[in-house]
């Protein structure tokens, strides 16, 4: 579960780290209002659950309440990466001397947390040369003592004897807290800035495991899923909305992913990932396609390679839908594996020629989506 910024700094604030002195609104007129009580100048920033939010405009300036109302309604109007802007924080702006970077998150490799810093941080953390990097596995038996947090902030470059290397010092140590103690999957601040002598978070990142939510219950929820996503996991079905035109169901979330590549690779673009299982029956199928289809695509393409899935069940239940239903777009279907040939006499029977690889089936979806 990810956290909204402003949720991510209430969280820091109770185990001590510096933040902003601001808060929430969901109007305008609030905006003024938090505005004048913090003082000027102020940041108005959208709160959605997305990066890049500088770069999208999502972040926004102002010297006095007036310029922050203004600013407000700017905001309320925009959408950011496809998800409207429904509440911005409105907080007081800082003197930045310097950015820096600080996460703590799973290697999954390592099987370990791993603490993450750089003395470059900022909007482009992403492109800061692996160099500038610092990485810091955490043995969860020693937790994070106090030599390992004293040496990550020797590495970023900041005088051990300095003010800000004992705050930064504290800050780590925080950090760590709320990650184990919160259960989390990540814990970020970026910037994390230097403003005159003290060390104050910026932004806040937080993602909670979803499985120890329950362990959580002080945490507020957030609910990251869209309607028809929320549907489909009702369903058992794995189904994320994207922001292409083409509809994709195939059985098992390594051909979903594989048929979402090929489709880009062929000048596609992909209005869903929906991986249906390995053993969905008919109705389940059929639910599928009802997903689908909602999503109104130019053209919808079915990858199945059936193992435990049946090949007949596919196509039945693609045929009822069609019948019942109606299906408004060109379909391609890829069927190959158990009862493909039963399967493929049945979508003859409603004008359906079954293709024996991704690639043809991809590159045909494509073709009828550019063409609707």
């Amino acid at each position: 579960m990810k956290m909204f910024e402003y949720m991510g700094k209430e969280l820091f604030a109770t185990f001590g780290l510096p933040v902003p002195r601001g808060r929430m609104v969901k109007s305008p007129a609030e905006a003024a209002k938090v505005a004048a009580e913090i003082g000027s100048p102020v940041v108005i920033k959208s709160q959605v659950l997305s990066g890049k939010r500088g770069k999208a405009g999502g972040i926004k300036f102002a010297d006095d309440p007036e310029g922050a109302k203004a600013a407000a309604q700017e905001l309320f109007g925009m959408t950011i990466q496809g998800l409207p802007v429904d509440i911005v924080l409105v907080e007081e702006k800082l003197q930045i001397d310097k950015e820096l970077y600080l996460s703590i998150t799973i290697d999954g490799s390592a099987k370990m947390p791993v603490l993450i810093a750089s003395a470059h941080g900022g909007m482009d953390i992403e492109e800061v040369d692996e160099e500038y990097i610092i990485k810091k596995h955490i043995d969860v038996e020693l937790g994070m003592q106090d030599f390992i947090a004293r040496d990550v902030v020797r590495r970023m470059g900041i005088p051990l004897t300095s003010t800000h290397a004992q705050e930064l010092i504290k800050v780590i140590k925080s950090l760590y807290k709320i990650f184990t103690q919160k259960d989390a999957e990540l814990v970020e601040i970026n910037p994390l800035v230097l403003s005159g002598d003290k060390v104050i978070a910026a932004d806040a990142k937080v993602t909670i495991d979803d499985e120890a939510i329950y362990r959580q219950p002080d945490l507020p929820w957030v609910e990251e899923h869209t309607a028809t996503e929320k549907a489909a996991h009702d369903l058992g079905l794995s189904f994320v909305e994207l922001d292409g035109d083409i509809g994709v169901m195939a059985n098992g979330a390594g051909i979903t992913m594989g048929t979402l590549d090929t489709l880009t690779y062929y000048g596609g673009k992909p209005a869903n990932f929906l991986d249906a299982g390995g053993g969905t029956g008919e109705e389940g199928t059929a639910k599928a396609l009802e997903l689908i289809l909602a999503r109104n695509p130019k053209s919808i393409i079915i990858n199945i390679f059936g193992g435990i899935t049946r090949c007949d069940d596919v196509a039945r239940a693609f045929a009822s839908v069609k019948k019942n239903i109606g299906i408004p777009v060109p379909v391609v279907i890829r069927l190959v594996g158990t009862n493909q040939e039963e399967g493929r006499a049945i979508l003859k029977e409603v004008g359906i020629e079954a293709y024996d690889f991704m690639q043809d089936a991809a590159r045909k979806a494509v073709e009828l989506a550019k063409v609707q």
